[in-house]
């Protein structure tokens, strides 16, 4: 698992427009990356849209979700609820495995792989400083900002 000072993985994933998008370009700004199991799910769009509603309070920093959903999924989730942030496909699961959430999960005793939601604030300098796995889709926007303040 990623830890407060290690060097957050690299990540180049198509967005919801299937435009290229390689965070390292951020460099200079925060960066939230947040994994998440599937768009439009109700955890799911608890977490999008509690970080939609607090973007506004984060200065300059980017807010990134990382899901195995197709491009066109991402675009009409992102419309849907007016989310304004950039969304990225993960669907051979690559940067989820970089990151260590690609996990086995277990839901009413059937064994399966899936995406462990997770939050990671990425430094100016592409340093990981604060890795929440497992975190609740109500508390993802409540951390960034207690993270922020500091």
């Amino acid at each position: 698992m990623l830890k407060p000072g290690d060097k957050a993985p690299n990540i180049l994933l198509l967005d919801q427009d299937n435009t290229p998008v390689k965070v390292s370009s951020f460099k200079g700004h925060k960066v939230l990356v947040y994994f998440y199991p599937r768009a439009d799910t109700p955890g799911c769009t608890t977490q999008a849209c509690g970080l939609r509603d607090i973007s506004k309070n984060v200065d300059d920093t980017v807010i990134i979700g990382i899901s195995p959903d197709k491009p066109a999924a991402l675009k009409k989730f992102d419309a849907k609820y007016s989310l304004g942030f950039t969304l990225l496909s993960d669907p051979d699961h690559a940067v989820a495995e970089a990151f260590d959430v690609w996990q086995e999960k277990v839901n009413y005793g059937k064994k399966y792989m899936g995406i462990l939601r997770s939050a990671f604030l990425i430094d100016e300098k592409g340093k990981i400083e604060e890795a929440w796995y497992k975190v609740s889709p109500k508390d993802t926007p409540t951390n960034l900002l207690k993270a922020l303040e500091k």
